[in-house]
């Protein structure tokens, strides 16, 4: 640990993607509950159109055209317009319901169970998520993640990146924003999350969107970069 990143207190993660691999599991997902309706298409293609759509579902909440609703609601949105465009639109709302919770179902990374557990030794953890409140304690004990609070998105009534996102959860554990660091595989996060005053840290995940299909890299400058978060943890002294 360095003078920089001396003062943290606490550690804010963002999760699709940084500490679950969202695009194998939702694939996986579809497939288990759409195949034995009959539904034959691409899994990979629809996992990545369904997650195509969240970031103009959130736009709307951020930019005031509707009011802040939980990411399950828009997330039943856009895998209601997915299907609407597969030419699906006969799935059935019991299908759906079952299927929208597949973001519930999300499997972690191979690293992250045993590198939160050493990084919570000398930190608060907590995850600053888009997902809402019941999405990320289903994720947390699917996959043993030990948490000290959720917060993001549900708690601050409002979607990354905004600022508010980050700066609430670093109030919730009595920390300034230099006393905070938001961990995360996206680069436009820790931009975001920087702005405001946080420390960042990097984790690579090559494989995010599928193969080869994710940040290997920041694409600014952050304070720590890892492969995983064992690494994170040993270059934070834990």
């Amino acid at each position: 640990m360095n003078e920089t990143t001396g003062s943290v207190k606490a550690l804010l993660f963002d999760v699709f993607g940084t500490l679950v691999d969202w695009h194998s599991s939702i694939a996986r997902e579809a497939e288990s509950v759409l195949a034995p309706l009959g539904v034959r298409t691409d899994w990979d293609a629809f996992a990545d159109a369904w997650r195509g759509q969240y970031q103009g579902a959130m736009e709307a909440v951020r930019s005031g055209k509707i009011p802040f609703s939980k990411l399950d609601a828009l997330h039943r949105r856009n895998l209601d317009v997915v299907l609407l465009e597969l030419g699906l639109e006969h799935v059935s709302d019991a299908a759906r319901v079952h299927l929208n919770l597949a973001w519930h179902r999300l499997d972690a990374w191979p690293d992250v169970r045993e590198g939160l557990a050493r990084l919570r030794t000398k930190f608060y953890l907590a995850p600053c998520s888009n997902g809402n409140i019941s999405l990320m304690a289903d994720l947390a004990r699917r996959n043993a993640f030990h948490w000290d609070a959720i917060l993001g998105a549900e708690v601050a009534r409002d979607y990354k990146p905004k600022a508010v996102v980050y700066l609430a959860s670093a109030a919730a554990f009595d920390c300034a924003p230099h006393e905070t660091m938001m961990v995360a595989a996206h680069s436009s996060d820790l931009a975001a999350a920087a702005a405001c005053g946080l420390r960042t840290a990097f984790i690579a995940r090559p494989d995010e969107h599928g193969p080869g299909r994710g940040e290997t890299a920041a694409s600014l400058p952050v304070d720590l970069s890892a492969a995983s978060l064992g690494e994170l943890a040993a270059s934070l002294g834990c």
